[in-house]
């Protein structure tokens, strides 16, 4: 397993770092020894994320990070656009120069830049361009995601950047806790990172082909696997106007449920503060006629909140909506409860 260290400068633990998020989080393919983020330099990046220690450190330079023993560089900021950060880019540079991998789930390609070509021509260094792996797969959709039995859960949001990934991944490892067989289906760059063999960075695709990808990987995880449940990642929003996610997932993956993320303190859209965030029936509502199945629980993403602040929206949403309302970092119980109660 390669040593990371996970590149977040000015964004860790915001949603612009929510690959960085994630990979402190979980990671199966990469063994992560630091982040570079000058703002919490010396500090341990699970205080920050989580207000839990997980022994990783945050550094500010790649000359740290090297000490610590780290072998590749992992892009972990998500901008808009998919642009390499100009403040990115003396890092990319060291790093290559010292022959480390580098790795990155933006649409700008590391590899098509002439100035990190070149130096990784000189230096022998990898680079490792995630979405591009994706660009050019072209699967029709065929129909035969009907033969996939698992009982297939959508994460699915009121926004972009919210927590989807994690809330899937959380209730997943969970029920595999608990001697049931579920599989991950990611759908994007961060869930490549984090080790999920079953994904497809829908994204980085030609609309055409984004189901045939989905249906494909549900496939294949279903005759590999033959999973009891499936946990299908979403992306976007239904209603957001950048990032309206998630139509493709529910066609082709033909979800059975859906499970609803939403964060009560988050107004408008992420980095769209001119467009608010649609009330939760509105969502629920598009969601349960578009799929012609329910919406079985709700997520919280806690961000800006308390703990009794959390408590009192969970109370409230249940009592509104008649379902199980959940904070993914504190309980999944009440959610796997009604899962495993298909």
């Amino acid at each position: 397993m390669d040593n990371a260290v996970i590149l977040a400068e000015g964004v860790f633990s915001t949603t612009y770092g929510k690959t960085a998020n994630g990979l402190i989080r979980f990671s199966k393919r990469y063994n992560v020894t630091s982040v570079i983020d000058s703002r919490y330099s010396g500090k341990d990046s699970g205080m920050i994320l989580t207000g839990k220690s997980n022994g990783i450190p945050i550094v500010s330079s790649l000359r740290e990070a090297l000490k610590i023993g780290a072998d590749t560089i992992v892009v972990g900021a998500a901008t808009d656009g998919g642009f390499l950060p100009v403040e990115y880019r003396p890092f990319i540079s060291e790093a290559i120069r010292s022959g480390m991998r580098v790795v990155s789930g933006l649409h700008e390609f590391v590899s098509d830049d002439p100035e990190f070509s070149a130096l990784a021509a000189k230096s022998g260094s990898e680079i490792i361009d995630v979405r591009k792996m994706f660009r050019d797969r072209k699967d029709p959709f065929t129909g035969k995601i009907s033969e996939v039995k698992a009982y297939k859960i959508a994460v699915l949001g009121t926004d972009s950047a919210i927590g989807k990934r994690t809330t899937a991944i959380i209730l997943n490892n969970q029920i595999n806790s608990m001697g049931r067989k579920s599989v991950m289906i990611g759908t994007g760059q961060t869930s490549w990172m984090q080790g999920f063999p079953y994904t497809v960075v829908v994204d980085s695709m030609i609309n055409d082909f984004i189901p045939g990808g989905l249906e494909s990987t549900t496939l294949e995880a279903w005759r590999k696997e033959r999973p009891e449940f499936m946990f299908l990642e979403g992306q976007g929003s239904v209603l957001h106007p950048a990032y309206p996610g998630s139509f493709e997932i529910i066609g082709a993956c033909r979800p059975d449920a859906i499970i609803l993320q939403h964060a009560p303190a988050r107004k408008f859209f992420d980095g769209f503060e001119d467009f608010p965030i649609p009330d939760l029936s509105k969502y629920i509502q598009i969601l349960e006629l578009l799929s012609d199945r329910k919406v079985i629980a709700i997520s919280i993403n806690r961000e800006n909140m308390t703990d009794i602040q959390v408590d009192n929206e969970i109370e409230k949403l249940e009592k509104k909506f008649g379902i199980p309302v959940f904070d993914p970092l504190r309980s999944t119980s009440s959610a796997v409860s009604r899962i495993l109660a298909k």
